[in-house]
């Protein structure tokens, strides 16, 4: 059975997605940021090579994206080791296997990152981001406990997740590092770069084209 990505995505509802963004942007336009984010990682993962099947794992329910025709399902309630630990088990359970959950903040994640994280052996394999927290994990076994005393949204997600998957027993490895789009910075630099796809190009020359002029030098 093929590996799963399964993206994990906030329903696009004004004032509960990308609020770090509001000191830039008003409601309307972060929600449309974060639907566009996501639509960039269904359309690219669709149509990869990478041999994958796709689940979009939602928050509540939405049919924001039911244009792109993947699976469709809502994440339990709980912290986030809690809701990936449950997708995964889920996914894996079907007899996958591998599966990756992935974040919707790394509309520029080059699909090299993903191929890699899914090519290798170890058990839990984890990409990194810039701040400290990781974009994806993906994993052939799983443990309960494997998220036990990670602190989110600490900058520390990436070692505690490391210290407390090797407690279980489980083989770790680390892929290569990206950045999640979070603060106005990450917004611009965003805007410069060379994998910036279509639905998020298109959303910085209705909402913020000097971003986008800036960085390629129009």
């Amino acid at each position: 059975m093929r590996p799963a990505v399964l993206l994990f995505a906030k329903a696009p509802i004004p004032g509960r997605v990308k609020t770090r963004l509001l000191d830039r942007l008003d409601p309307a336009a972060a929600t449309r940021f974060h639907a566009a984010c996501v639509s960039d990682l269904l359309e690219a993962l669709t149509a990869s090579p990478l041999g994958v099947d796709v689940e979009l794992y939602c928050d509540t329910s939405t049919d924001a994206w039911a244009r792109f025709r993947v699976a469709t399902r809502l994440q339990v309630p709980g912290d986030l080791g809690v809701r990936m630990l449950a997708a995964m088990e889920e996914s894996l359970s079907r007899g996958r296997r591998r599966v990756l959950v992935l974040g919707s903040d790394v509309p520029d994640l080059p699909a090299a990152h993903l191929e890699e994280l899914l090519g290798n052996d170890a058990d839990v394999v984890l990409g990194p981001a810039e701040d400290g927290g990781y974009y994806a994990i993906a994993c052939s076994r799983i443990d309960p406990r494997m998220f036990d005393g990670v602190e989110w949204s600490s900058g520390r997600e990436l070692e505690q997740t490391i210290a407390a998957c090797r407690r279980c027993g489980l083989s770790v490895a680390v892929g290569p590092e990206w950045y999640d789009i979070d603060t106005p910075d990450d917004l611009a630099r965003l805007g410069r770069s060379p994998g910036l796809r279509s639905h998020t190009r298109d959303w910085f020359l209705r909402h913020a084209p000097e971003l986008l002029q800036d960085s390629h030098g129009a």
